[in-house]
C-alpha cells in the first residue's frame, strides 16, 4: 500500500469508529434527553434501566475514536481539542450524565431523584448539542493560522450553521432514542413512547430538511463529490429513504426494522459529511489552510503499525458489543439490582 492509500484507510478507520459512537451512544443520549418527559418515577427508572448495561460501553467508541484520531492524524487533533478547548470542557456534561445514573436511585427522597434526573437529562442534551456544534463547525470552516492553530474563541463557534447542526443533532438522536425505548420497553411507559415517537419522528425531518437546504446553500462544496461521481448519489438517496422509512415501520409496528432503520439514517448522514468533506478533515475560512488527510497525516510506518493493531482489536470491540446487546437483549424490567 502506498502513503495515500493508508491515509484514506485511516480516513475510513476513524470515519468508522465515530459512526459507531454515534449510533450507539446517540440512542442512549436520545433517552436521557427524552428523561424528563417521563411522569413517574419508575418510567424515569425503567428509561434508565434500558441504558444501564450499556451507555458506559457505547462511549467506548468515542474513546477508541479519539484514540486513533491522535494516532493517524495528530495535527488534527491537536487544532480540534486545543481549539476547542472551552467547548470540550462543557463536554463534562458526559460525566454528569454517569453520576446521574449511579447516584439517582441512591436515596429515595424525591428531591434527590429530581435533582439527578434534570442532570441527566441537561447533561445529555448539552453533550449532543455541543457534538452538532463541533460537527457544524469542521463542516463550515473554522478560522486557522498557518500553524493550524484556531484563532477564535468560544462565542465564535457559535454561528447559526453548527448551532442548526447541533439542534439537529438533538434531533437526531431523540428520534433514535424513542424508538429504543419503544423496543425495549413494555406497558404503559412502552404505550406512552409509542404515542410521542411521531413527534420526535417530525422534529427530526424539520430539523434535517432546514440543515440540508442551509448546507446547499452555505456550504456548496459538501456536494462537489457527488457531482463529479453520480455513483455517490446512491448514499443520499439511501440516507432519505432509512429516514422515511422509520415511520412507515413503526405504523406497522415492526419496531425492530424501524430501530434499524434509524441506525442506517445516522451512519449514511455520518457518511455524506464524510463524502462532503473528503479529503479534508478539519475544513478552514481559508481553504488552502484546511487539515487535509495528507497535511495531517503520521508517517506511513506509523499507519502501517496501526492498521495492523486495528485489525486486531477493533474486531475484539465489536465482539464485545455485540456479546453486551445480546446478553441483555428483551424488555426491561425492574427488579433488585435495578437502577
Amino acid at each position: 500500500m502506498t502513503v495515500l492509500d493508508y491515509n484514506v484507510l485511516w480516513y475510513l478507520v476513524v470515519g468508522a469508529l465515530f459512526a459507531g459512537y454515534a449510533v450507539l451512544d446517540g440512542f442512549d443520549l436520545g433517552v436521557g434527553a427524552l428523561h424528563l418527559f417521563a411522569r413517574t418515577d419508575e418510567h424515569r427508572r425503567l428509561m434508565l434501566n434500558s441504558i444501564g448495561p450499556v451507555w458506559d460501553g457505547n462511549e467506548v467508541w468515542l474513546v477508541v475514536g479519539g484514540g486513533a484520531l491522535f494516532a493517524a492524524f495528530p495535527n488534527v487533533y491537536a487544532t480540534v481539542f486545543s481549539g476547542f478547548y472551552l467547548a470540550m470542557m462543557l463536554l463534562c456534561a458526559l460525566i454528569f450524565r454517569a453520576v446521574a445514573i449511579e447516584f439517582r436511585s441512591k436515596q429515595p427522597m424525591r428531591w434527590w431523584r429530581q435533582a439527578w434526573d434534570v442532570s441527566f437529562s441537561v447533561a445529555s442534551i448539552t453533550a449532543s448539542l455541543l457534538l452538532g456544534v463541533a460537527l457544524g463547525n469542521l463542516v463550515y470552516g473554522i478560522p486557522l493560522d498557518a500553524n493550524g492553530e484556531y484563532t477564535g474563541g468560544l462565542l465564535g463557534l457559535l454561528r447559526p450553521y453548527p448551532l442548526l447542526t447541533g439542534v439537529t443533532t438533538v434531533a437526531l438522536f431523540m428520534m433514535h432514542g424513542a424508538i429504543y425505548l419503544v423496543l425495549r420497553t413494555e406497558g404503559e411507559l412502552h404505550d406512552i413512547v409509542r404515542a410521542r415517537v411521531n413527534d420526535a419522528i417530525i422534529f427530526f425531518v424539520i430539523c434535517y430538511a432546514t440543515t440540508t437546504m442551509a448546507t446547499l446553500l452555505y456550504v456548496p462544496q459538501m456536494r462537489v463529490h457527488i457531482e463529479q461521481r453520480p455513483l455517490l448519489f446512491v448514499v443520499p438517496i439511501a440516507t432519505m429513504l432509512a429516514i422515511a422509512n422509520v415511520p412507515r415501520e413503526m405504523h406497522h409496528q415492526r419496531f425492530g426494522w424501524a430501530f434499524l432503520s434509524s441506525c442506517f439514517a445516522v451512519v449514511g448522514l455520518w457518511g455524506l459529511v464524510g463524502i462532503g468533506m473528503f479529503p479534508a478533515l478539519v475544513n478552514a475560512t481559508d481553504p488552502a489552510r484546511s487539515l487535509t488527510l495528507m497535511s495531517s497525516a503520521s508517517s506511513e510506518g506509523t499507519l502501517r503499525t496501526m492498521a495492523i493493531i486495528a485489525a486486531i482489536g477493533v474486531p475484539l470491540v465489536v465482539a464485545y458489543t455485540i456479546s453486551i446487546y445480546w446478553i441483555f437483549r428483551g424488555k426491561v424490567r425492574l427488579g433488585a439490582m435495578s437502577y
